[in-house]
């Protein structure tokens, strides 16, 4: 009796526990649904599973949206493709619920179910779902219907794919401006569907009654669908039909609309081609740039060197630098800012001689803004510039800036010049380096941030790869030495760091005679901080050495360490000892 009730176990737990007025039960019931759909066979999951999925009235969202989730991935349990449209009733629920992100969630799993159905299922199933949700009573319907349109049309027949248009017209009409927000926003998505000669008249009309909506949230979701139809159309259709929106667009009287033409307008050009983004989009670009809205002229600036790049030269210098050299000293610090992140790639674009003229200067005041943001973000990109003015003017002109950065009152400025300077080692080259820089690497191990400590030690690593051991040997090594001695161990400890990074770079020899001395010296230190670092210190270098001089000198000074007083100490001294023994016994 008991084999006969087996099955029937895993559905009455899903119900009792749907019922729970525990949320987190009911959550996990929901998240075992493939488990339980396997316990029950695809027969009873279509016949019992899924119609109790369809009445199941819960009303959190976090359930509702679980579900969403996993009925999306669900037609291997309900007996693969054929079956797939059993699914669609729960879902068309969950369609209509008043939470957003069940909405879309629910939309998301129709739509890769609708992507795997077969044609006619589509026609028989999907679309009258479809033609539901958008005849629905209530809005929340509508608007879930928005998004499946794509995947309903292109399998219709031709008289269905008329009222499918049809329908989507009346949508992007609805009373409710949640609707035409979501019309307009798949517009784009439902148009690449669409038959080129359909796509010129309905899908256009449908397009010019959105852009001159009243509503500002449904106006920038058009602009969206601008780029996307751009794509669509052919290039003199996209100048006739798209190019007047854009320039509408770009005087809107809401800065949201505004701004959203600010950051598509690459996308834009890239649209409607070259001549027309000359004559109509220059100037419209020019606009945005000089916008007065804070929001639209931080997009417009991001996209500064994007838009640079489909002009020539001479243009871009004609009309976009003087807006460039206003924006570098905006009252916003963020339009700066993000104006900072991008500038340095105009000077590819512009050619050597525009950068020297008139980059560099922007650049400086860029460089010595007040804002720490702004100068991280010309730091960051200097390598840019470097491969179209050269290294000597670049060390000219902006050399003394970062060696002022480096003592920078911000430590995350500083730490952005520290991260820079082995890419700034490395093209200045060896010479120009110790002459300019070598000072402020030192000085950095003792600051007083211990991000920066860290980021020094790993810098000197980094530097004795690129100029070699004996460089470091004659310019770092003695320095280290020296600071070894600082009378504060925070210092003591970044010293110790810096040498456990040091080591492998350095080789065995100078491993032995020049950094294990100071190591074992430091090992008598009174600080357990300073003797714990010792004994991974140790560990580290065990693989280094050769085996005799672990047993020498690194193992006695590591059982010195294991009998200290301080419990880490000897803790970290005892790991050592093993790591030494696992060495000798492997080798």
């Amino acid at each position: 009796m008991a084999m006969v009730d087996e099955p029937l176990y895993p559905i009455a737990v899903l119900i009792d526990e749907l019922k729970n007025e525990d949320i987190q039960l009911r959550l996990n019931s929901i998240r075992r649904l493939s488990t339980i759909a396997r316990a029950l066979g695809e027969d009873r999951t279509r016949k019992e599973l899924i119609p109790f999925l369809s009445e199941n009235n819960d009303d959190d969202d976090e359930v509702l949206l679980a579900m969403a989730e996993e009925l999306g991935v669900f037609i291997p349990y309900v007996g693969g493709v054929e079956y797939a449209h059993v699914l669609l009733p729960p879902l068309e629920t969950l369609c209509t619920v008043e939470e957003t992100c069940v909405r879309d969630k629910a939309v998301e799993s129709l739509c890769r179910i609708g992507a795997q159905m077969k044609e006619s299922d589509l026609v028989d199933w999907f679309t009258p779902l479809v033609k539901r949700l958008a005849g629905g009573e209530w809005f929340t319907a509508r608007v879930s219907s928005c998004g499946l349109f794509p995947i309903a049309y292109p399998s219709a027949p031709e008289m269905l794919k008329t009222e499918l248009r049809s329908i989507y017209s009346q949508l992007c009409q609805d009373d409710m401006p949640m609707v035409r927000r979501s019309a307009a926003s798949n517009l784009g998505k439902f148009a690449a569907t669409v038959e080129q000669t359909h796509l010129k008249s309905d899908i256009m009309s449908i397009f010019d009654d959105l852009t001159q909506d009243d509503q500002d949230s449904v106006r920038l979701l058009a602009v969206e669908g601008c780029a996307a139809l751009g794509k669509l159309l052919e290039p003199q259709d996209c100048v006739a039909h798209i190019l007047p929106v854009i320039v509408n667009f770009s005087q809107d009287k809401s800065w949201r609309v505004r701004y959203m033409v600010a950051n598509q307008l690459y996308e834009l050009c890239e649209a409607v081609g070259p001549e027309p983004t000359k004559t109509d989009l220059v100037p419209a670009y020019v606009r945005l740039l000089r916008d007065n809205e804070a929001e639209v002229r931080i997009a417009a600036a991001g996209k500064v060197t994007k838009f640079c790049r489909i002009l020539n030269p001479q243009l871009a210098i004609q009309h976009i630098l003087p807006c460039v050299k206003e924006l570098s000293s905006d009252s916003s610090q963020h339009v700066r800012s993000a104006l900072a992140s991008v500038i340095m790639g105009m000077a590819p674009v512009l050619g050597k001689d525009a950068t020297i003229e008139q980059l560099l200067p922007i650049f400086l005041s860029l460089l010595k803004d007040e804002f720490p943001d702004v100068r991280l973000n010309i730091i960051s990109k200097l390598d840019q510039v470097n491969q179209v003015i050269g290294i000597d003017l670049l060390s000219q002109s902006l050399l003394p800036a970062i060696v002022e950065l480096a003592e920078d009152r911000h430590w995350r400025v500083r730490l952005a010049i520290i991260e820079y300077i082995p890419l700034l080692a490395s093209q200045l080259g060896v010479g120009f380096f110790d002459d300019k820089l070598g000072a402020l690497c030192m000085q950095w191990l003792e600051d007083k941030v211990y991000s920066i400590r860290d980021a020094a030690a790993n810098n000197l690593k980094r530097l004795a790869e690129e100029f070699g051991p004996d460089w470091a040997m004659q310019h770092i090594i003695p320095q280290v030495l020296e600071m070894i001695k600082n009378p504060h161990y925070l210092y003591r400890m970044t010293i110790i760091h810096a040498i456990s990074l040091l080591a492998p770079v350095m080789g065995s020899e100078i491993t032995c005679s020049k950094l294990l001395p100071l190591i074992v010296d430091a090992s008598k230190d009174r600080v357990p901080n300073i003797k714990f670092n010792v004994a991974k210190v140790l560990q580290s270098l065990i693989p280094i050495v050769d085996q005799s001089v672990v047993e020498q000198t690194i193992r006695p000074c590591l059982v010195e360490l294991s009998e200290d007083p301080d419990v880490d100490v000897r803790f970290f001294a005892s790991q050592a000892l093993q790591s030494s023994d696992q060495v000798m016994m492997s080798s």
